[in-house]
């Protein structure tokens, strides 16, 4: 799952295929002049647009250019055109350093093809530069640059042996102006990954050009890629100098939405879900677009074993623990407070029978410990997790595969006066039946040996249909999902120089790359999820019915959906104006700390670069960006009244804190802990074999004989248990190279040239080491007893930091897994 080398996300199998890339036959090398260029750098002044085509040697450009030992005067190309202005001094020396990345694992093959590249970088045959003045030239009106090429390799001592750095020698005239962008052509025969430039020489001190992209070859496209200096300008600050290359780039970046995709595009666009399925391979294999209106979901990218949490072996079966797992487990974002009853339906009754759960007030009461129903409703103490209606859709279908076998669930939780929260009843529900049959049935706690273990398999198929709701709609298609449009609208619309891009940047690191691999081989049709869980062939349908029926970007922020819930409640007098129904929960206690430093940290920084009242109206690519995620990346959802504004610093804070929120704290919360938790699979089955058997089935004889057996026989095979195992200790490794909340890769330091903006951060980074403190000690408070006791494991799933492995902690900047 873990891709340690750049993505370049345009094309993932390119990438795939050029790990195993034979090098270029060495009759392709004799067309490379080997000779390095005697040319001088030159400057040039350029008429109009068309800047990333401008990256050409000499002797392709029909530019005329002047060394800087002449005097430069204005000077006509062949089509009459104004190219040039100069002055007569020889201006100054500076250097261009490129850093580039290249792969962390190198075979012989890799070695060879780097020391090819040393040698032609060396003699100035590898790599063009051209530095863009943010200034246009005033004679001519047009834009000024410089250019040059990279020569040598300085083996500069490194930690890291897999940077590399390269250097230009540029000479600017004194009247340039500050260097705004640079234009770099990749003369070699395949892409490199650049990760930053930096322009020494200047007056005012080094000028950082973050790029952390591919340099795509010269071969495949002759335009140059345009990397601007890590100023963060709105649209209506950009330098003249550069304000053509800024819609040049997001142009490119756009695309025209024809042709076939190539291997070096760079290019964003939007799909539905049109590649889960194979039919060639087999019809069986064969899965419905998702995208529309019969089947709502998010647009994608277009694209041509550690120890488990707890050393109680035996915690599992008991019922506090399967309270505790969904207050502080891998799926703590579905237990609701219990807000009406009885319990009622939404589906259609013609088609799936009366609406009226089978749970009672009567059998409530039996198991509440004298207290009434009344009372512990009026004293928020009952919970519901309601799978019922998400689930009962598809039932008949989940129920036809071989191998599967399972119901619609509820299950209500009492909160007792210990302060431990017990499951107390749930209810199963099968399709409609004829009258004969009873398709609803409440199991309650075990009061003898059998009513026991028939509840054991009762909590399993719960937490089989827990299992699937949070891989299929709380991880997969709240957070991986969903983030996708994001990370294309902002990669369309906004410019690498725009303020929220910067903020954004770190925030989409691997996303799209790891969506499109686990569309390739997790919920592809035939793939592992279809395999191991069990909605089966029906998984991704399911996720679509959740996408349609309960998404809503407003409610994505983490109070919103704990006031949905009815797990908090609005109070301006308490720490992030809300007080939690269960102090003792911890998902949200913490998730809160993280949340709120987020939101500090974005409020600042928006309010740093929209001072004006109405500079989040008129700045015109983020307006088309909000504008983009809604008609295009969530186009199902469109018309959709709850969708927020986007006129005021207030909208627009709040609308990164929930990005953020999603691309870090809320993702790390749903997948790290999917290994510690799920990866010993009867604590956590990911599909269920057998029904509980009733007193007139054939099968319940056997179960009486041997009630263990009947339990085992129930869970997922082997195979399929280590299977889905191999899977979730994958997805809950943190990469060696993680970049966390807070945290910035010495690499990326000068992200942006901005002090006050660097200051703001710093002081983010600084919340986050005293809110790991903060969670720390929680873990040690012997009254929260869903973090601490014997046996019980701390809940670190919101600690902000971790080294690499499975952990259980840490929560990386981004969805990189």
């Amino acid at each position: 799952m873990f891709v340690l080398n750049p993505p370049n996300f345009s094309n993932l199998s390119h990438h795939n295929n050029a790990l195993c890339r034979p090098s270029p036959p060495f009759s392709a090398y004799r067309r490379i002049p080997l000779l390095p260029s005697r040319r001088r750098p030159v400057v040039k002044a350029e008429i109009g647009g068309g800047g990333a085509g401008q990256g050409q040697s000499q002797s392709q450009s029909q530019t005329v250019t002047s060394t800087y030992s002449s005097f430069l005067e204005t000077s006509k190309d062949s089509n009459g055109s104004v190219v040039s202005s100069g002055r007569s001094d020889e201006g100054i020396e500076v250097k261009a350093v490129m850093t580039i990345r290249k792969k962390i694992k190198e075979n012989l093959t890799d070695k060879l093809e780097d020391q090819w590249e040393y040698f032609i970088n060396g003699v100035g045959q590898g790599i063009q530069i051209q530095l863009i003045s943010d200034q246009i030239d005033p004679v001519t009106n047009s834009r000024k640059s410089v250019e040059s090429y990279v020569k040598g390799w300085l083996p500069k001592p490194s930690k890291v042996s897999y940077i590399v750095e390269y250097s230009a020698e540029l000479r600017v005239p004194s009247d340039f102006g500050s260097p705004g962008a640079l234009l770099i052509t990749n003369l070699h025969a395949k892409e490199f990954y650049l990760l930053k430039v930096v322009i020494h020489g200047f007056s005012g001190g080094p000028i950082f050009f973050p790029a952390n992209t591919w340099i795509h070859s010269r071969n495949d496209n002759p335009k140059s890629r345009i990397i601007f200096n890590n100023q963060a300008y709105l649209p209506s600050q950009t330098p003249p100098g550069i304000k053509d290359l800024r819609l040049e780039d997001l142009l490119s970046i756009r695309g025209t939405g024809k042709g076939e995709r190539k291997q070096h595009d760079r290019i964003y666009d939007y799909a539905t879900y049109n590649d889960l399925g194979n039919p060639d391979k087999d019809e069986e294999l064969a899965r419905p677009v998702l995208g529309g209106p019969e089947r709502p979901y998010p647009r994608r990218c277009r694209s041509g074993r550690p120890r488990t949490a707890s050393g109680d072996r035996f915690s599992w079966l008991r019922d506090n623990e399967f309270a505790r797992q969904a207050l502080a487990g891998v799926n703590p974002v579905n237990i609701e407070l219990l807000k009406e009853f009885p319990i009622r339906s939404k589906l259609d009754p013609a088609v799936y029978g009366p609406p009226e759960s089978a749970i009672t007030k009567e059998l409530l009461e039996q198991e509440l410990g004298g207290m009434s129903f009344e009372k512990a409703m009026e004293e928020k103490r009952l919970f519901i997790i309601d799978y019922h209606d998400m689930l009962l859709p598809f039932m008949k279908k989940m129920n036809s595969l071989p191998g599967r076998k399972a119901y619609a669930s509820r299950t209500i939780l009492f909160y007792a006066k210990t302060g431990m929260l017990c499951p107390i009843a749930i209810e199963l529900s099968l399709p409609q039946t004829p009258p004969s049959v009873q398709n609803k049935r409440v199991y309650t706690h075990g009061h003898d040996a059998t009513t026991h273990w028939i509840w054991k398999l009762a909590k399993a198929h719960v937490c089989s249909n827990d299992a699937g709701v949070h891989q299929l709609v709380n991880h997969w298609l709240r957070t991986h999902a969903c983030m996708e449009p994001y990370i294309i609208a902002t990669h369309r619309q906004l410019s690498s120089m725009h303020p929220i891009y910067k903020l954004l940047h770190p925030h989409m690191r691997y996303t799209l790359e790891i969506n499109a691999l686990a569309r390739q081989s997790l919920i592809n049709g035939g793939g592992i999820i279809e395999a191991s869980f069990s909605p089966g062939k029906y998984a991704m349908e399911l996720s679509s019915s959740a996408y349609e029926s309960m998404w809503r970007f407003d409610m994505e922020s983490l109070p919103a959906d704990l006031i949905r819930r009815g797990m908090a409640e609005e109070d301006p007098s308490m720490p992030f104006g809300l007080k939690l129904v269960l102090d003792d929960y911890p998902y949200a206690s913490d998730g809160l700390l993280i949340w709120s430093a987020i939101k500090e940290w974005v409020e600042s920084y928006v309010v740093h670069f929209y001072s004006d009242p109405n500079s989040v109206t008129s700045d015109v690519e983020l307006q088309a960006w909000w504008t983009e995620i809604k008609f295009k990346g969530h186009y199902d959802k469109r018309n959709e009244p709850w969708w927020p504004k986007l006129d005021t610093k207030e909208d627009l804070s709040g609308i990164l804190t929930i990005m953020i929120w999603v691309a870090s704290g809320q993702h790390a919360a749903l997948n790290f802990g999917q290994y510690p938790f799920g990866g010993y699979v009867p604590n956590r089955p990911t599909l269920m074999r057998r029904l509980i058997p009733q007193e007139n089935d054939p099968e319940y004889k056997k179960f009486i004989e041997n009630p263990q057996h009947a339990f085992l026989s129930s869970l997922p095979t082997q195979l399929q248990a280590t299977k889905v195992m191999a899977v979730q200790d994958t997805l809950s490794t943190h990469s060696p190279d993680e970049e966390y909340l807070g945290q910035v890769n010495p690499l990326h330091s000068q992200w942006i040239n901005d002090h006050q903006v660097l200051k703001m951060f710093n002081k983010f980074s600084a919340r986050l080491v005293e809110i790991e403190e903060i969670i720390n000690a929680r873990n040690k408070e012997p009254k929260l007893k869903n973090r601490t006791g014997a046996g019980v494991p701390p809940y670190e799933l919101l600690l902000p930091s971790s080294g690499p492995g499975v952990t259980g902690r840490g929560i990386p900047n981004s969805i990189s897994i």
